[in-house]
């Protein structure tokens, strides 16, 4: 038997994602929203309501991922398109763990919710 670590590591996967922050963010400031003014005027409704809304834009094919991630998201992840890169399971908050393994590569999930706020997710690998 080998004794290779590689045996050992849980799946990994890849995704990038759409964060939008509200009142009940954890943290209430993110790159383009540095005093977070925006963000703690905005519920929880608005920000699902909103990706919702961008969600169906990229479905349909009127909008790309990685352009609305980069102008919309309020993570970091913005500057790369949204993308978070690979990771396994308990690297993530657990809603957010759960939702990515669940799609299959290429689809995008509904609304999330974690305590950094709501997000799309698109598992790209």
């Amino acid at each position: 038997m080998s004794s290779s670590s590689s045996s050992l590591s849980s799946e990994k996967v890849r995704a990038s994602h759409i964060l939008i922050k509200h009142e009940g963010s954890r943290r209430k400031a993110s790159w383009k929203d540095p005093e977070g003014r925006v963000i703690s005027a905005t519920t929880r409704e608005a920000a699902a309501a909103r990706l919702k809304g961008l969600r169906e834009d990229i479905v349909s094919g009127r909008a790309r991922f990685d352009e609305i991630a980069s102008q919309i998201s309020d993570c970091s992840s913005a500057k790369r398109g949204g993308d978070l890169g690979s990771f396994g399971r308990g690297q993530m908050q657990k809603p957010f763990e759960e939702a990515t393994f669940a799609l299959k590569v290429g689809e995008i999930s509904d609304v999330v919710d974690t305590d950094s706020g709501v997000h799309i997710i698109l598992r790209t690998g």
